[in-house]
């Protein structure tokens, strides 16, 4: 196994560059299932989810091609879901993307449980009664889902909560197949958007992006299409934590400013100032950090739950306390005793709260990553602390924030990956 070894205390300085978003990539990679006509990706995330679901599509038979270091060509032409690879997807939370756009296309299929993060439970129950009342028919046994979709129907849809992917796999399955669709408490993130907008240029008619009702009118026959990844918002977002807890003047590039405007009005609240260009934001460093009463996630716009944990090695450095409140999921907090290791003051109040008081002197330990956005906040914690911090478990890391150490070493951070 790789870990991190950190040496932390120093500001960084420079400029780095935003990915695209991974939460982006993953569903627009499973709705290339939807045609048989050639699609063209631009501005992939190099990262393990985004392998292993290219990997998935092509265990069933896709044709990808690498045109340049982030951008693909694939064609479903023919695919077969039986060929799926079962260790993947078992692996990867995002596989049950597929179950969408392969609804769509196929009449049968068998989809195995998919894996991921460990941050809680997180119940499928919005997508299967989406896809119900779409005509899916879905039966489970303790190792896969069996899925019957002979008599999908477009029809009008109320999700029963603001879940982002559940929106999702019924935007796939609506654009799929003729007639309109009504989706209503659609989850309206920008990622949400974006596969919105890929659809779109498949041949789907789509209105409402953006927000929480969305009319679908799609098609079988759907053509292909050429389309840019936006940004990452939670990595960009990752970004800005770190360089307002480092007191750091860092230039974080390719971002889009509309996408973080609560996560910035909360650094300002922290203390910190911005330099906001087209496509690029400037820390401007607080000379004193003071807390923030509270820190309540929310869906879009709301504060992201994937950044809830960098806030929270932020709050260790701020003068006061902080509340932090995942409403979203109840193991979100895993961090919180590997902070605590380092010599933070927190409190875990409940499954879903927190209290963090600062600011504190972190000091450098051996610490494990529980899940992703845990170990991006590692990091930022061990580039706090003094002496040595080794970060284990970095696979995790590896999910979802491409050649971290790479970059945060091109503005002066001391950190190295090392290999077992």
């Amino acid at each position: 196994m790789e870990y991190f070894e950190i040496i932390g205390g120093k500001k960084l300085i420079g400029t780095i560059d935003v990915r695209g978003s991974k939460n982006a990539t993953t569903p627009i990679l499973a709705a290339t299932i939807l045609t048989k006509k050639e699609c063209v990706l631009e501005n992939l995330p190099l990262i393990e989810d985004v392998f292993r679901m290219i990997e998935i599509l092509e265990s069933m038979g896709a044709k990808i091609k690498w045109l340049g270091e982030r951008k693909i060509s694939i064609k479903n032409e023919k695919i077969n879901p039986q060929k799926l690879d079962v260790e993947k997807i078992k692996k990867l939370r995002s596989s049950i993307l597929l179950l969408g756009s392969l609804s769509a296309r196929f009449d049968n299929f068998k989809l195995y449980h998919p894996g991921g993060c460990v941050i809680g439970k997180r119940p499928l129950g919005t997508h299967f009664e989406a896809m119900r009342r779409m005509g899916i028919e879905i039966s489970q046994n303790e190792k896969f889902y069996n899925v019957v979709s002979r008599k999908r129907k477009a029809t009008k849809v109320v999700l029963r909560e603001l879940s982002v992917t559940a929106t999702e796999n019924a935007m796939m399955l609506a654009s799929g197949m003729s007639g309109k669709t009504i989706i209503k408490i659609a989850a309206c993130e920008p990622h949400v958007e974006d596969l919105g907008k890929f659809l779109i240029s498949l041949g789907a008619k789509i209105e409402g992006l953006g927000t929480h009702t969305l009319e679908i009118t799609g098609s079988k026959k759907l053509r292909g299409a050429k389309h840019k990844i936006i940004p990452d918002a939670n990595e960009a977002a990752t970004f800005l934590i770190l360089a307002v807890a480092t007191q750091s003047p860092i230039v974080i590039n390719n971002t889009c400013e509309d996408h973080l405007d609560l996560v910035l009005e909360k650094l300002r609240e922290f203390g910190a100032e911005f330099k906001c260009a087209k496509n690029s934001i400037q820390v401007i460093p607080a000379k004193k950090l003071r807390a923030v009463s509270k820190i309540d996630t929310r869906t879009y716009p709301g504060v992201p739950s994937d950044v809830q944990a960098p806030f929270g090695v932020l709050a260790t450095q701020a003068e006061g306390k902080t509340l932090i409140h995942d409403s979203l999921y109840e193991n979100r907090f895993n961090y919180i005793g590997e902070l605590k290791r380092m010599g933070a003051r927190a409190k875990i109040l409940d499954p879903h709260r927190v209290m963090i008081e600062g600011p504190v002197k972190l000091s450098g330990k051996t610490i494990t990553s529980f899940d992703l956005r845990a170990g991006a906040t590692l990091i930022i914690a061990g580039l706090l602390a003094k002496g040595k911090t080794t970060i284990k478990d970095i696979y995790q890391v590896d999910r979802g924030y491409e050649k971290i150490e790479e970059r945060l070493q091109k503005l002066g951070a001391e950190i190295r990956r090392i290999k077992n």
